[in-house]
């Protein structure tokens, strides 16, 4: 199987093959990654297209400085600041519930939605490290160079991201006390 790394290289020697490639590994991923942020399962389709437009339109200047894997994050993240930025909709805020909950099969609903709830009281920074961390897999490196964060930044905002989520959930149910 041909590496993210060589297929975006091929893409930047006009392989449409290679960005098919890329997007089959990826588009579920990236979806995904907008779906945990955004209400709307809509727009977070239409995020995700024009995040892999993005890819397509800046090959030519790609250098493998890094993953692939933070490249496409990373375009994924601007866009979503981007959209955030534009948005005046509170619905489409950061912290709004998604209406489609993916769990693993067998996890109770209501468990699911409290932990959702749970990420949702932490602070915006603390939040974004710990689902770049825990849902798109991304190295410590990869969410630095991200977020243009040194990697002991991210370190301790992870650590401090754990730590308030752990509070929050060994709190009563429905008892949501500690940070917003």
């Amino acid at each position: 199987m041909t590496s993210d790394e060589q297929l975006i290289l091929d893409l930047q020697q006009g392989s449409d093959g290679a960005f098919t490639e890329l997007f089959l590994r990826y588009h579920e991923r990236v979806y995904a990654f907008f779906r945990r942020r955004i209400n709307d399962a809509a727009q977070a389709e239409e995020l995700s297209q024009e995040t892999f437009l993005a890819v397509l339109r800046a090959a030519t200047k790609y250098e493998p400085r890094a993953t692939f894997r933070a490249y496409l994050f990373g375009i994924a993240f601007n866009i979503l600041a981007a959209h955030r930025r534009k948005s005046a909709s509170a619905s489409l805020s950061s912290t709004s519930t998604p209406d489609e909950v993916s769990a693993p099969s067998g996890t109770d609903p209501a468990t699911v939605m409290y932990v959702r709830q749970a990420v949702e009281r932490l602070e915006a920074s603390e939040r974004e490290v710990l689902l770049l961390r825990e849902f798109e897999e991304l190295s410590y490196d990869e969410i630095a160079k991200i977020l243009h964060a040194p990697v002991n930044t991210v370190r301790s905002r992870l650590f401090r991201a754990r730590m308030a989520l752990r509070e929050i959930l060994t709190t009563a149910p429905g008892n949501f006390g500690g940070r917003k």
